[in-house]
Parts: structure tokens; sequence; C-alpha cells
């Protein structure tokens, strides 16, 4: 114990590592392999001791590659794991740890070693390293009629989906994850989609396809449950003499390895358990967003979409009409609950976007919550600290509002919803603001930074979308949502004259000179659209709740100069009539009124004009009602997100940035 970090570069110097490693072949029935296997070690979570791990690693697995073909050591160390994984239901009954402490003990060595292979060698090159094996003298070529690789990912889903989640078995299954994430990482290393290979055949196809569901569900729960990794002292509890004590005595591994100890006894006051306290609840979501993400087979669908797309909830009693392949039930409170939650991560963010967009159980389960707020305020959160956030977060939030206010009940209760003191919101004290007021308040905020930064028309149309669709129901807007709303499009105007004046100006500086022009029509129709927009979801709120805003038509008639050089243009004129129509009407009703009113009497006579003006004054428009819609190729943008989740998220993994061809390491 209290090894320093430096030692873990000793590794490639370790006895019983180089005798793995090396030319000779080692028996099964070698006592060599219990005495590997028994170390003290629990995974590391901290970027930092997984990079010293995979740089110990590498030597050894690169000799081993060179000397598995002749030992078929890598085989027998995997022979070793699945031995050990037959009993291992019965010894988490029994509480028999020391079984399960060298289990998982040899699937972390394997897990390390998989992920050089992965790095360096082609899956079929992968393959023919599980098939070599001891050879008895003079004898050549490959043996065994199993498929050992998918014996192991075979193994692999039935540990998670049959060992039960306790602190004695939570590293194990948290390594079971992990190494199913390492044998998918072959996506990291490759710039085109893979849409097939051994790997994917064994998961999508094999003897795994049977337990699709239940993998699924009990991704869902890992993540739903939000278990903390137990302290060290809960995983091995020395027993009196021999027990697990005969293992460390050994010191074959032992202080090599315990500088890795997740926060447990003897370790730095977990630091690590601080840097990332829910290692399988997080593992688990990324390999439930691989899974989901894989690309369908040429005749076959992705069956863990398939899980995802159609569960239902506990309490739903009804019978299917069809019965859907790989269907089940899971608690849909528990799962909303976690849900609102953990919005602060990327991974939880697409996982409730992927929910939303797929499964219509949860989707109307979700709709139909009472504490709506409770999942809207984090995603309004994430876009109003936009800067802080990659832009795949700030897409992924942005949709999950469009695919809410596709509904309509959605958007009338929010306005019913009264929140106090949004403690994150600093540009304004807000004492009491409607849910649905600072819904409107962030989304206008991302438009106007999109504008000034990143001037992505993407971000732009899904803002504008979102705002349209609750655009009818608007009720009882804050005034402070009103004012934005109009300074928004005062933004829009003054950059509206500012590009048509570099237009012109471009033109007359020009004439004679055939040279291109910069390209100002293009910016000019993409404000003209933005404005017609904005021009629409103000025309929306007048013909269908003006009598329950008065205070948009206080900030339209304070603004009304703003929108008098649009009244002409052929673009607005239409939509421009009903604006006209309310502010002549209010502007005549506060004439005569009187001089000199103050801001209540203006708000008096609006509140009383409103009742008063004749709903055939205004002519009547489409609804505005917009529609997400999935990209085509969505995995074109959706598996490079995934993957940059896993190298920036995954817990005790570190891939070095060299080779990664999926995505560029910027945006990773």
């Amino acid at each position: 114990m209290g090894a320093n970090t430096s030692q873990v570069s000793d590794l490639s110097d370790n006895p019983s590592l180089k005798a793995l490693v090396g030319t000779e072949s080692i028996s099964e029935n070698d006592p060599f392999w219990n005495q590997l296997i028994s170390f003290t070690f629990i995974s590391p979570t901290s970027s930092g001791d997984s990079k010293l791990l995979e740089e110990a690693v590498i030597p050894l697995a690169k000799t081993l590659i060179e000397n598995n073909p002749r030992t078929g050591n890598f085989s027998a160390l995997v022979r070793i794991f699945l031995g050990r994984t037959k009993e291992l239901k019965i010894s988490t009954e029994c509480q028999d740890q020391l079984f399960i402490w060298q289990a998982h003990n040899a699937l972390f060595m394997i897990r390390c070693l998989l992920k050089v292979f992965i790095r360096e060698m082609s899956e079929e090159e992968l393959h023919l390293q599980f098939s070599y094996q001891e050879r008895a003298p003079g004898f050549c070529g490959e043996t065994g009629s199993e498929d050992l690789l998918e014996e192991l990912l075979s193994n692999l889903v039935h540990l998670i989906v049959e060992v039960p989640l306790l602190d004695i078995t939570y590293s194990i299954l948290f390594e079971a994850v992990t190494t199913l994430l390492v044998f998918f990482s072959y996506q990291l290393f490759h710039k085109d989609i893979l849409r097939d290979g051994i790997i994917y055949q064994h998961i999508m196809k094999g003897r795994c396809l049977c337990l699709t569901s239940r993998l699924v569900k009990t991704l869902l729960y890992n993540f739903i449950r939000q278990e903390k990794c137990p302290p060290a002292t809960h995983i091995f509890e020395p027993k009196a003499e021999g027990g697990l004590l005969y293992g460390l005595a050994s010191g074959v591994a032992s202080g090599l390895w315990s500088v890795f100890t997740l926060g447990g006894a003897g370790s730095k006051a977990g630091i690590d358990q601080e840097h990332d306290p829910l290692p399988l609840s997080n593992q688990s979501l990324l390999l439930l967003l691989v899974l989901a993400n894989l690309t369908d087979g040429p005749d076959w669908p992705n069956p863990y979409r398939q899980a995802i797309t159609c569960f239902r909830n506990t309490q739903d009693t009804s019978s299917l009409p069809v019965e859907q392949p790989h269907t089940f039930q899971i608690n849909f409170n528990s799962l909303y609950t976690a849900l609102c939650e953990q919005q602060r991560s990327d991974q939880a963010t697409l996982l409730l976007y992927t929910l939303l967009h797929q499964n219509a159980n949860m989707r109307t389960y979700v709709l139909s919550r009472t504490d709506m707020d409770n999942l809207v305020l984090p995603i309004l959160e994430i876009l109003y600290h936009v800067e802080e956030r990659n832009s795949h977060h700030v897409y992924m939030a942005l949709i999950i509002l469009l695919i809410l206010t596709e509904d309509d009940a959605f958007n009338r209760s929010i306005h019913e919803v009264v929140l106090k003191n949004i403690s994150w919101y600093t540009e304004r004290s807000l004492t009491e603001i409607s849910l649905g007021s600072l819904l409107i308040l962030v989304v206008i905020r991302t438009i106007q930074f999109n504008m000034t930064r990143t001037r992505d028309k993407y971000l732009h149309t899904n803002c504008l979308a979102a705002l349209a669709n609750m655009s009818a129901q608007f009720r009882c807007l804050h005034q402070y949502a009103a004012q934005r709303i109009i300074s928004l499009f005062a933004l829009l105007s003054k950059k509206h004259n500012k590009v048509l004046e570099q237009a012109t100006q471009s033109l007359r500086g020009r004439q004679g000179d055939n040279t291109a022009l910069p390209d100002y029509a293009q910016d000019l129709n993409v404000i003209e659209e933005v404005i017609r927009m904005m021009l629409e979801i103000i025309n929306s709120c007048l013909c269908n709740s003006l009598h329950h805003n008065p205070n948009l038509v206080y900030a339209l008639l304070y603004k009304r100069e703003l929108f008098e050089q649009f009244r002409t243009h052929p673009s607005f004129q239409d939509i421009m009539q009903n604006l006209d129509t309310v502010i002549g009407f209010f502007s005549q009703r506060l004439e005569q009124a009187g001089s000199d009113l103050s801001v209540e009497r203006v708000q008096e006579v609006i509140m009383k004009g409103a009742q008063a003006l004749p709903k055939d004054r205004l002519k009547k428009f489409p609804e505005l009602k917009f529609k997400y819609v999935e990209e085509d190729q969505p995995e074109d943008f959706f598996i490079p997100y995934v993957w940059s989740l896993v190298f920036n998220s995954g817990v005790g993994l570190h891939w070095s940035p060299h080779g990664i061809e999926l995505f560029s390491m910027d945006s990773g």
C-alpha cells in the first residue's frame, strides 16, 4: 500500500506481468493465474491516473501482441475470467468477495490490454488474438471451434443484466460496462461511420440479441439509481487470517496498483469521487447512447434503438395492439426525476432528447407532468450559459424546447407556473416571473448571442420556431419579456439597415467592375427572413391573445417608430397591416385619454382598449406551427457527438488525441 504514482511506470518490470506477455505459454491450470489476479485495485476515475496507467500498459500490450500468437496467453486470461464469471451470481448471493474481486481484476487487465489492441490492429487481427491458444510442442495454427470474442461479449452483457448492483459488485459491473465501451472504440479511429464489423455483428445479431431489452433497461436503471461508488473498504473487507489477505500478502502487484484506489481507505479523502462520484451511472449512460446510435444494418434495424423507442411505464397496464420487439417496462417517475437532476451533463441532455424524439410513451408522460419547471429550468440554464457550453449541448437543449413547444397544452401551462428569484439569471433581478416568460427571455438572449458571435442559421431557426410555436398561447407576459421581444426586433432592424447600406455602397463603388461582389444579398435575405418571423410571432400573439398581454401592447406602442420602415416593404406589407391596426387603435385611445399620462394610466387605457378592439379588425393568418424533423443521416452528427462525450467524459478512460479520426480534437 501507499505506493506513489511513479511506481506505475515500473509495471513493465513486474515479473508476473512480464510472464503474461512473455514468450512462454502458461497453462490455464497453472497457479500463476490465481496469483496474477490477486491485487488490490479499483478502476481509476480521474483522467490523470488513467493516462499514467495507459502509458504503463502500452509497452506490455505491444509485447503481448508480438508473443500471443505463439503463447495464447491472452486467450488463457480471457478463459480465466470466463471461468470466474460462471459462478458470479452465486458468489454475489453468498457474499463471496474474493471470487468477485478476482473476476474484476481479470476483466480489468483484459480491458487495459484490449484498449491498446484496438488502437494497434484491425478487428480481424483482434479476432485472431482471441483465437490463439497454448500450443503443444510441434503444434501449428489456431485451435478451437468456439468464438472466444463472441463468448466474452455475450458474457459481459449477461454479467451486466444478471448480477445485482451491490457494494461488492459495483466495481465489476462498472468494469463490464467500460469493457463494452472499449470494444466499440474502433469508431474513434475511423473518420467514416462504421456500419459493420465483427463486434457490430455480434452485438446486433449474435447471442446478445435476446438480451437487448434487459441490457437497455439495466443501463437505464444504472443511470436512474445514481449510485455513488462505494469506498474501497466496503468492497474489500479483510476477513480473519487467510481470506482476502492471502492475495495481498503475496505482493504480486500490490502497491503498484493500489495507487489507483478510488476514494477509498488510504486515498486522499475521496478526491476522485469528487471528480466523478457516479462512475457506473455515467458509464452506463455513455454505453446506452453508443448502442442507441449504432447504424441500422442493411436488412435489420438497430435493436437497441427499437428498445429505447418502445419501452413503457410500469404503471401502463394496457395491452399492446401489436407486439413490439424488445419492449419492456420501466418506472417513468424515477426516470423523469433522474433526467431533471442530471441535465448539467451533455449525455443526460442527449438522453432526454433521444427519449422525447423517439419514445412517444415517454414524451406523452413528460408533457403530462404538472412539475414541468423541474425539467425546463435546467434546460434554460444550459441555454443561458451558452458561452460556457459546447455548441452540441446548446443544440440539444434547444431542440428539446422545440419538441416540447409542439404541444399546445405545454405552451398554455408554462404561463401558469410562477417562479420566484431565479438565481442564475443575473442580467436583471426577476423576483417573480412565469416559466413561459422566462423561456421567452432565455430564447431571445440565445438569438442575440448568436447574432453577435456564432451567426449560426440553424440555431436561429430553432429558436424562432420555438417562439413561433408558443406565440398564440402567450399569456400575461412579464414586462421585461415583452420589452425583450421588441428589443430583439430593434436589433434586427438596425442590422438590416447596416447590411442594406453596405450593399448599396458596395454597388456604387464597383460600377463597371465585374469582379464578384461580397454576398450582401444573401446576408440581407437571412436578416429579412428573421424579421419576417419576428413580425409573425408578434402578430400571432396579437391575433390570439392580445387581451392577455397588455405589456406587449405597451412595449409595441413605446417603440412604434421601429415599425415605420417596414410598412411599405414588399416582404412585410401583409403582416404589418395587423400591427398598424393595433398601434393605430391604441394610439388613438391614448390621445383621447389626454397628455402626460402616468405609466399606470397608460396600462389602464390599454387594458380597457384590449377588451374593446373588435376581433374582426385583425386579418387572420395561418397558425404558426413548426415541428422538429431529424435531418437525413442523423448518424453523421450523433455518432461523432456521442464519441466525443465518451472521449471527454468516459470514467477511467484516456485516449491519446493522436490518431483520433472521428472528430477534430477542438470539437471533441
